[in-house]
């Protein structure tokens, strides 16, 4: 056991992930505290620099899921005030949270992601960017928000209808990719290591934002059933992208992999730099199954923040 620290958790704040965060913070404050440490709760407002001043932690668990708390703001911030935090710093947040940037960053290295442009929402309404099925999604925002699957039979239109609710209706910019079918996987990176590949089997539709946060509406597979080649090359590149991006603490990689295609059709999505820490989220649950308790791998966060 190491030394009992001052701990601030830093949660909640304004992105559309709040809700979440706020779970992810409650259970690593209630973990911190089963281990010891002094824990001071800050739900992120506007004034959190002057309560993280008036706090004086050693260190900051940084629980917050997207913007600001996953894009580099907040890292910029407690960089500036000198604080120790959790997960990736400042650089790898700015370049992670972006699509677009991290699609820069890794496929010169020969990590593979599906192909994909920049669109004006508007010109969704004129005709399709891309050859359907197609996907929309924001360039930055975690957690499925805001995304769109364009198939020939959807109910989007063709065009797309101006008044259906989608992403186009609240972003002035979407990346648009080309649909990939088959599976959904998943591996978790911690203290340098992968910890194995979840496939996510969504009971209806797809894996969104209510799939991942509802308990009962996803099934999650672990280890995931599939070819050893391919947990392999999940396992290597999710490791790969971590180290690429100088991610730090936890970090977890989406991955699809249409199976009729082998190995040749395994493409990473995202990295995650602030994978989500409630009691159904993924990077615990690897670690659950690796013999790693919930107060344990806080435990290794931290120590890896602190190193």
């Amino acid at each position: 056991m190491s030394a009992s620290l001052h701990v601030a958790v830093l949660m909640g704040g304004w992105s559309a992930e709040r809700e979440v965060s706020l779970m992810s913070g409650k259970g690593i404050a209630e973990a911190l505290e089963s281990l010891g440490h002094r824990v001071t709760r800050i739900d992120m407002g506007r004034d959190v620099a002057t309560k993280l001043t008036e706090a004086k932690p050693d260190i900051v668990f940084n629980a917050l899921h997207g913007t600001p708390g996953e894009d580099g703001s907040v890292q910029g911030m407690l960089d500036l005030m000198g604080l120790k935090y959790t997960h990736s710093g400042m650089v790898t947040s700015v370049i992670a949270i972006d699509k677009v940037l991290t699609k820069q960053a890794l496929v010169p290295h020969g990590i593979p992601m599906p192909g994909g442009r920049i669109v004006k929402s508007a010109e969704v309404f004129e005709g399709d960017p891309l050859k359907r099925p197609y996907v929309l999604k924001p360039v930055n925002e975690g957690s499925s928000v805001g995304v769109a699957i364009v198939t020939d039979d959807g109910n989007y239109g063709n065009p797309i209808g101006r008044d259906v609710a989608g992403p186009w209706q609240e972003f002035e910019e979407l990346l648009a990719e080309p649909y990939v079918r088959g599976r959904e996987l998943t591996t978790a990176i911690l203290g340098g290591r992968a910890l194995g590949v979840t496939e996510l089997k969504p009971k209806s539709g797809w894996y969104d934002y209510d799939a991942k946060y509802t308990d009962g509406m996803t099934e999650h597979v672990f280890p995931a059933q599939i070819p050893d080649t391919i947990a392999a090359a999940c396992k290597r590149l999710a490791l790969e992208a971590h180290h690429l991006l100088g991610c730090k603490g936890a970090s977890r990689s989406d991955f699809r992999w249409d199976d009729e295609r082998g190995e040749d059709g395994l493409f990473l999505l995202e990295v995650n730099t602030q994978p989500g820490m409630t009691p159904l989220s993924l990077v615990p649950e690897q670690a659950r199954h690796l013999g790693i308790s919930y107060p344990e791998l806080v435990q290794m966060i931290i120590d890896e923040a602190l190193a």
